[in-house]
């Protein structure tokens, strides 16, 4: 409230046109109510009073609505800048080399602070530590806790090398070390960024808001012209043309403009578009600017990843085939007990395939180990294997060259028919897993990437929305056209490169499409600088984050559907409203228009068909409460339903065209009853 108040101050209330001649219209009618008090007009007082009092409610309350959006926006900031601490740092000495897979040693480093810390900086970080500002690993592999930053409790792994080498300050390190190159200077990290993204987006405005803007400042000033000239047009009518009757006075005159000039939308409009960026924040996606949700709202083209998008990303275990002379439910169990260690998602899919396809529970597993105590190897990224010792047997599990080398190494043989099915499940686009017992090769595990439930629907309703949906994935053909098929996607593009990409964004462009894509490694950043909307990945490389023009802080590509929506939503809802306000007028033209002109042209009162006692007050009251009923609306937006364009044009013209029209018929008819009831004249 108090926000509101501030926000009277012209040169803020000059960026919102209508406000800004609603503002000045109650300043009139406050002078013109002081002045009635000192009997300067023979209007009433009260009326006057009245009027001037609901016209400054009408700015307050718009005021309110963008004041509440912000409110926010400053509380979400204010709960970063909590978590932005002063962090212990272990800043590598000058000229340290780094050596593969060599923990520095404490003499490598010295302690300091995040604050000290600058771009091209090395620090050091272990299990227990906090990471003091945002890098990229150099060496090593961890696990970190990143739920200070995306609210999700469960670890992920973060290594040098790939994509998946960004840390982010104030997340925490869980298990084993890494040495991190510092990519900002201080003030200028993630979290700073996004203070000031949040902070900022209240002066973000898109080219169809600007466009609206202008639509709205043209109506006003029409209006404007229009009740200008209705003073001197009725003192024309008393004088010379009927004789008699009183004309218009000022009063009525910027009540009457109030009432037609487009103040429900006007007063709600920063609102609206400061709500869609905080429905985003909410989401966990970080937007640059108000352009970008705007321009997800217009989008056609759809890029996404294959994996962790369309198909689940951890592939799944989805049948075991055994080598020759061996029984499938043997090497199954022997699948099983090896993967009791590994706790990826690969490895408990075989332990849940054991149980689903071949019967092993989980009781069966003392009767496997005979009784003897069974000693666990778990998965390693250095062995890539995993396994179990259980009375003097060695059961491994892993990828086929590190059982090739497991079984060479003591003596071993590797089937050459269990080298055909790995082969051909290589081929298909699966992940061959060989298991096997001692110094022998008995099986392989089929892992697959299996396509989402539900997601082969959600790209029909893109598609019945306008939106063409194209899989991006470095898959063979064979294997991407399988996986597009299964999905249900409109197109794909396989063994994509970073050329490739660009091409087919600006392919899409030259057809006048809207393009929006996903992604979160270094060769994503050319295209995702060329989309007109980009999201990328909190946890993928500082190029992918810097060509986008937003990041997804969960690292879920699956969100690039939901940003699509959440724009969408933020045009339906501008839509919206922008049809009630206009459509509100026509009940508006029944209650003022006769109230003002019946004493000159009794005629008019064929019009009044609501009877009204007390026309102008009711409608102006009626046009300051119908703003702070629809703040609700305009924060939580209409509900988003996948519709065409032709769709939600009737949809809104039915509920909002029409229920624009009938609403302030009742609502003005209310308020004159109430009026009545106490008295007012």
């Amino acid at each position: 409230m108090v926000d509101s108040f501030l926000k009277l101050d012209p040169r803020h209330q000059i960026k919102n046109f209508v406000m800004f001649v609603v503002e000045i219209g109650s300043a009139i009618t406050t002078v013109l109510f002081l002045m009635s008090l000192a009997g300067h007009f023979q209007e009433s007082s009260l009326f006057i009073g009245l009027v001037s009092f609901w016209l400054w409610f009408t700015v307050i309350f718009a005021n309110y609505s963008e004041a509440l959006a912000e409110g926010r926006g400053k509380a979400q900031a204010e709960s970063l800048r909590r978590m932005r601490t002063t962090t212990p740092a272990k800043v590598l000495r000058e000229g340290f080399e780094i050596q593969r897979g060599v923990k520095p040693a404490r003499e490598d480093y010295s302690d300091s602070v995040s604050t000290e810390l600058k771009k091209g900086h090395l620090y050091f970080v272990e299990a227990g530590d906090t990471v003091p500002v945002d890098g990229e690993i150099v060496e090593g592999v961890a696990s970190v806790d990143e739920s200070a930053i995306t609210g999700e409790s469960a670890p992920v792994i973060r290594e040098s090398g790939g994509d998946r080498n960004s840390v982010t300050g104030g997340t925490k390190i869980l298990s084993d070390w890494v040495v991190v190159r510092a990519v900002n200077d201080p003030g200028q990290g993630f979290i700073d960024n996004m203070i000031n993204l949040i902070e900022a987006a209240k002066r973000q405005k898109s080219p169809n808001e600007i466009a609206l803007n202008t639509l709205l400042i043209g109506l006003t000033l029409i209006f404007l012209a229009v009740c200008a000239t209705l003073i001197p047009f009725s003192i024309y009518s008393v004088q010379v043309a009927s004789g008699s009757g009183t004309p218009v006075s000022l009063t009525v005159a910027i009540a009457l403009l109030v009432c037609l000039a487009p103040t429900t939308i006007g007063g709600l409009l920063s609102a609206i578009g400061i709500a869609g960026m905080d429905r985003l924040i909410r989401k966990n996606v970080i937007a640059t600017s108000g352009q970008a949700i705007e321009a997800a709202g217009d989008v056609d083209v759809l890029l996404l990843d294959k994996t962790g998008t369309i198909t689940y990303g951890n592939r799944r275990a989805v049948d075991i085939v055994p080598a020759e002379g061996e029984d499938v439910v043997e090497v199954a169990r022997l699948a099983v007990l090896a993967s009791l260690s590994d706790e990826t998602p690969e490895g408990r899919s075989i332990v849940v395939l054991g149980a689903e396809k071949y019967g092993i529970k989980e009781a069966d597993l003392t009767a496997m180990s005979g009784g003897e105590k069974m000693q666990l190897v778990p998965f390693s990224a250095q062995t890539r294997m995993s396994g179990v010792d259980v009375g003097g047997v060695s059961i491994r599990k892993g990828a086929s060259d590190a059982i090739h080398r497991c079984v060479a190494g003591k003596g071993g043989v590797f089937p050459k028919r269990l080298e055909e099915e790995v082969d051909r499940i290589a081929r298909s686009g699966g992940t061959p897993l060989v298991i096997a017992r001692n110094e022998k090769a008995v099986g392989v595990i089929h892992l697959k990437d299996v396509v989402k439930p539900g997601i082969k629907e959600r790209f029909a309703q893109m598609r019945h929305m306008g939106i063409k949906t194209v899989m991006i994935t470095g898959d063979n053909k064979l294997t991407a056209a399988a996986i597009a098929a299964e999905s249900g996607v409109d197109d794909y593009l396989a063994e994509a490169t970073p050329e490739n990409k660009l091409k087919l964004i600006r392919s899409h462009q030259a057809e006048g499409r809207m393009v929006a894509m996903t992604g979160d490694g270094t060769n994503d950043a050319p295209a995702l600088a060329q989309a007109d909307v980009a999201v990328a990945m909190n946890s993928g490389t500082q190029p992918a984050k810097e060509a986008a023009n937003m990041v997804d802080l969960d690292s879920d590509p699956t969100k690039l559907i939901e940003v699509v929506e959440t724009g969408k939503q933020l045009l339906m809802t501008r839509g919206a409203l922008t049809t009630f306000s206009i459509t509100n007028d026509v009940a508006k033209y029944f209650a003022i228009i006769p109230a003002a002109f019946l004493s000159i042209y009794p005629a008019l009162g064929a019009l009044n068909i609501m009877q009204l006692q007390n026309a102008i007050l009711s409608a102006v009251i009626f046009n300051a409460i119908i703003i702070v009923l629809l703040i609700p609306l305009a924060l939580r937006g209409v509900k988003y339903r996948p519709l065409t364009a032709s769709e939600a044009l009737r949809n809104n013209l039915l509920i909002y065209g029409l229920g624009g029209i009938i609403v302030p018929f009742i609502g003005i008819k209310l308020i004159d009853i109430a009026l009545v009831l106490l008295g007012v004249h």
